[in-house]
């Protein structure tokens, strides 16, 4: 019995925020979670960089790490590594077992995201990791993997406008969310908010007297060879690409110096070479298809898209965009930020997912940028893809659900 019909019963549940039913269940399953220390992890965007920044560090610092984020990319054992290695099929079979098994029919049933998160609990608390890096959900307060009453550290890496149908709508309404992963007196590490969030989540932070530290992008140092940058006189490499790692970098380093305050022993050289080891599927990746290189990224939502352009602008040619983007989507804000005059752009659904129409897209991408060289639509990602084969720069991207899928038939190379 594989992953995905073992979960396929508790599809129909979506998202439903709330943490009655995931502490009822890890209630039954002798709360796993109060046996794992943690780091909690929340934001717009970067929340899937820090974290695996976190973990390689950790792990070369010679700890037991867990680490679970969402969603996947390929696969669902994606989502629970242990020191940085996917948590095998058959474990994650027996725990998500273990996990239906504990639920109470008596009760309402969980969602499919309470109960992989359920299993990521027991895993780790089983495994007797010394620290776990957990990456929110969605949002924050009523997501399910806020149930730990004392993280070593939370972080809020960025707060723009996404799922605002579950969040709000204005950046406040959301950024409320996203503080609701701070604790009483916890160490918090905070990005750059805009100042309706930023206010929000000083306010939070004052309210619970919470030590807090509000992170500067780092700097990166002009050497020729691979990247480096230097944040708080600690230096280190750089391999995820985009300016945005400045900052996403030094999140995880602030929370790493926490840590060390507190008696973790992590060395300088330890830092450097979990973040020379830092890899992060399908954000700014380059890989080969066939006989050329292609540059994916999710670029799922407008921040993420604007640090998507950001790269692209190094890069110095008209770029053929081939994407696919979800109907829940800021379609028009995604376009405005991406597309260029003398751009193309070829469309493509999302496969198995609440696809917005290619069709659709493409009215709307022409009005927002009527100067594209071609704007054409497709019904398959591969096919798009051989349609774009040429000497420009290719760029696929609009969705992680549709990065996903390339990957998972042209695994990166």
């Amino acid at each position: 019995m594989n992953v995905d019909s073992i979960l396929q019963p508790f599809q129909r549940f979506g998202v439903h925020l709330g943490l009655a039913r995931i502490k009822q269940l890890l209630a039954r399953l002798g709360n796993p979670q109060e046996q794992v220390p943690i780091i909690h992890v929340a934001g717009t965007n970067g929340k899937g960089s820090v974290c695996a920044y976190l973990s390689s560090i950790l792990t070369q610092a010679g700890y037991k790490v867990g680490r679970y984020t969402s969603p996947h990319l390929v696969d669902w054992m994606e989502r629970i590594c242990l020191n940085e290695q996917p948590i095998s099929l058959e474990a994650l079979q027996s725990l998500l077992l273990q996990v239906i098994n504990a639920i109470n029919p008596a009760t309402e049933t969980p969602t499919q995201f309470e109960v992989i998160t359920a299993a990521a609990w027991l895993y780790f608390a089983q495994s007797q990791v010394d620290i776990a890096i957990v990456e929110v959900g969605l949002g924050g307060r009523l997501d399910a993997t806020n149930v730990c009453l004392h993280p070593l550290v939370s972080v809020i890496t960025s707060i723009s406008r996404e799922h605002w149908q579950q969040l709000g709508s204005t950046l406040a309404e959301i950024a409320t969310e996203k503080a609701g992963i701070i604790k009483p007196g916890c160490p918090v590490v905070v990005g750059q908010l805009p100042i309706e969030a930023e206010n929000v989540v000083r306010s939070r932070i004052t309210e619970l007297n919470c030590p807090a530290v509000w992170v500067e992008p780092a700097t990166e140092l002009l050497i020729n060879g691979p990247r480096w940058a230097t944040y708080k006189n600690i230096e280190y490499p750089l391999p995820l690409l985009g300016d945005i790692q400045l900052s996403n970098s030094a999140l995880a380093l602030t929370a790493i110096q926490i840590l060390q305050q507190n008696g973790w022993k992590i060395t300088t050289e330890a830092i450097a070479r979990g973040m020379a080891k830092t890899r992060w599927l399908g954000r700014l990746q380059w890989v080969k298809y066939g006989d050329f290189s292609l540059l994916i990224d999710g670029a799922h939502n407008p921040a993420a898209a604007r640090a998507l352009r950001h790269y692209a602008d190094t890069l110095e040619s008209p770029i053929t965009w081939v994407m696919g983007i979800l109907s829940t989507k800021d379609h028009k804000e995604i376009f405005t930020a991406l597309l260029r005059p003398k751009d193309r752009l070829h469309l493509v659904p999302v496969p198995d997912h609440s696809s917005a129409d290619p069709i659709d897209l493409a009215i709307l991408a022409q009005n927002i940028c009527p100067n594209l060289a071609s704007c054409q639509t497709y019904n398959d990602l591969f096919l798009a893809l051989n349609a774009a084969k040429s000497d420009r720069l290719i760029i696929l991207c609009g969705s992680l659900y549709l990065v996903g899928h390339f990957l998972n038939n042209f695994p990166a190379s």
